[in-house]
C-alpha cells in the first residue's frame, strides 16, 4: 500500500513520515540488536526474556483469550494467556511487544484482534505489530537450503524446527531468498457487502518482488477459499491487483481471537524477476581482493586503542597496507574512537579500506565483543560510501573471530543492508591448511 494510503494516527505518528513497513521493521531490529548485545540469546529467541529486557512487566492470565498490553500507572504491561501453543503464546508475546514501540500504547487496552473486531484502519497497527513480532521471535535465524525454491509444503515442516509460528517463519523467510517471493496475509471478510471475499492484510516482498499493495480485496475465485480448515493447504496461479500474475501457495492458520474462518498466510512467487546472488563465498584472502573496478575492503576494529595488532583481520591489514592504520589513528584522535562509527581510507582509484568500530574492548571475554548493533550502522556508512563509489565489498567472515560474533546474524545483516542496493558482496574463507598440505604433497609426486 503506498505511503498516501496509511491513515492510522498512531501508525503515521510513529512512521514520521517514512514507510511505517520500513519504519517498525528498522524499531523491531534496534530492540533486537541492542538485546543481544546485552547478552539475549537463541535460537529459540524467547520473548518473555526480551519483555523483561526491557522492562516491560509480563503476567499470564487464562482469562485472556490470547494477548493484549494494558495500561498500568502510566506504563505498559502485557498479558497473555498461556493455554495457547507455544509457538502462537510466543508470537502473540512478541506481537504485544511490538505495541509498546508505539507512543500511545498507554491510552488504551490492545487486545490481540481479528481485522474485523478492529474499528476503522486500526488494522494497520495490527497488521505491522504482526510484522515486528516476525523480527522479534525469528532475528537472525539461519533456514535450511532445502527451502530453496520456497514451497509451502517445506515451510510447514520446517517451522516447528524453529518453534515459531508459520506468519513468522514465512515473514523471515522471504527476507533471506534472493528469489521473486513475497509472504502474506489474508482473512476472510465476513460482515458487510465484501462478505465471503479474501482481503490482504499486508505483503512482506523479498528484495525482487516488487509489488506490496495491501488492504485490498483478491478475486473471488481465489484458491485461498479452500485454506477451510487449520493446515489445509491451497496452491494456484490467478490474477492479483488485476494485472499481475504469481503463483500461490497458502496456508491455513489459526483464525483472529473471536472470528471463526482460519487466516491465511502463504507464498507468492512472480515469474519476470530476475534471481539475485549478491553474496559470493570464495577460499581465498580478503586483503587481494578479486575482481576489477572500484573495491572496497571491510573489517571490523576495537573502540579501546586505534592500533591495530593480534592475529586478526586487521592485522593483515595493518601489515599490507601500514598507511591506513596510520590514518585510521590520526582519524580517532580528532573525531574520537566510538562504536557505530566507519573510518575510509583511499589506497588508490579502485581500492579503499573501511575500519568499522564494532568490537568493544579487546582481549579474552566472557561475553562476544561484537556489538551488533554499532555493526548495522557501520554498514550503513559502508553502503554508502560503495554505493558512491561504485565499488564491491571485499571481507573475511567479520566480527565472528576475536570479537566472537555469529556468522548467521552477520550474514543476514549484510544481506538486508546491501541486497535491496544491489551491492556485491565477496565473502572469502582462509583455505583449510591440512587439505592445502595434502593437495601440495600430491602435487609433488605427480
Amino acid at each position: 500500500m503506498p505511503n498516501s494510503q496509511w491513515t492510522n494516527e498512531s501508525v503515521l505518528r510513529f512512521a514520521n513520515g517514512d514507510d511505517p513497513v520500513d519504519a517498525i521493521t528498522r524499531r523491531a531490529r534496534e530492540v533486537v540488536v541492542t538485546a543481544m548485545d546485552a547478552g539475549w540469546t537463541g535460537p529459540p529467541f524467547d520473548p518473555l526474556e526480551l519483555a523483561r529486557h526491557l522492562q516491560i512487566e509480563v503476567l499470564p492470565r487464562n482469562d485472556v483469550r490470547d494477548a493484549r498490553t494494558v495500561p498500568v500507572d502510566g506504563k505498559a504491561r502485557i498479558e497473555f494467556n498461556p493455554s495457547r501453543p507455544r509457538g502462537r503464546m510466543r508470537y502473540s508475546v512478541a506481537h504485544e511487544i511490538a505495541h509498546t514501540f508505539f507512543a500511545d500504547c498507554t491510552e488504551r487496552i490492545r487486545n490481540r484482534a481479528s481485522y474485523h473486531e478492529l474499528i476503522g484502519d486500526d488494522w494497520q497497527l495490527e497488521a505491522l505489530c504482526n510484522i515486528a513480532a516476525a523480527e522479534l521471535v525469528m532475528p537472525f535465524a539461519k533456514l535450511p537450503e532445502f527451502l530453496e525454491p520456497l514451497t509451502i509444503d517445506a515451510i510447514a515442516e520446517t517451522r516447528a524446527k524453529f518453534d515459531v509460528s508459520a506468519e513468522s517463519i514465512l515473514m523471515r523467510v522471504v527476507k533471506m531468498t534472493t528469489g521473486p517471493y513475497a509472504a502474506f496475509c489474508a482473512s476472510r471478510v465476513e460482515t458487510g457487502a465484501n462478505a465471503g471475499k479474501y482481503r490482504l492484510d499486508y505483503v512482506i516482498p523479498s528484495p525482487a518482488f516488487r509489488r506490496t499493495e495491501r488492504g485490498v480485496l483478491l478475486p473471488e475465485s481465489t484458491v485461498l477459499r479452500e485454506c477451510t480448515a487449520i493446515g489445509y493447504t491451497a496452491k494456484g496461479d490467478e490474477l492479483w491487483w488485476n494485472d499481475e500474475m504469481v503463483h500461490v501457495e497458502a496456508i491455513a492458520i489459526p483464525p483472529y481471537p473471536g472470528l471463526s474462518s482460519p487466516r491465511v498466510v502463504g507464498i507468492i512467487r512472480t515469474s519476470e524477476a530476475a534471481q539475485l546472488s549478491l553474496i559470493t563465498y570464495l577460499k581465498g584472502d580478503a586483503s587481494e581482493p578479486r575482481g576489477t573496478g572500484p573495491r572496497m575492503v571491510v573489517h571490523v576494529v576495537n573502540d579501546a586503542t586505534a592500533n591495530w595488532g593480534g592475529t586478526g583481520f586487521a592485522n593483515a591489514i595493518l601489515r599490507r597496507w601500514p598507511e591506513a592504520q596510520t590514518a585510521f589513528r590520526e582519524w580517532t584522535t580528532k573525531e574520537g574512537h566510538r562504536l557505530g562509527a566507519t573510518h575510509f581510507f583511499r589506497v588508490d582509484s579502485d581500492l579503499t579500506i573501511a575500519s568499522m568500530i564494532a568490537q568493544a574492548g579487546y582481549g579474552p571475554s566472557a561475553r562476544p565483543r561484537i556489538r551488533y548493533g554499532a555493526l548495522e550502522s557501520c554498514f550503513e556508512h559502508v553502503s554508502a560510501a560503495a554505493i558512491e563509489q561504485g565499488a564491491s565489498l571485499h571481507m573475511p567472515r567479520i566480527g565472528c573471530g576475536q570479537a566472537g560474533g555469529r556468522w548467521e546474524i552477520v550474514e543476514t545483516l549484510l544481506s538486508e543492508v546491501f541486497s535491496s542496493r544491489g551491492i556485491q558482496i565477496t565473502i572469502y574463507d582462509v583455505p583449510d591448511q591440512h587439505a592445502r598440505r595434502q593437495d601440495e604433497q600430491t602435487a609433488l609426486r605427480l
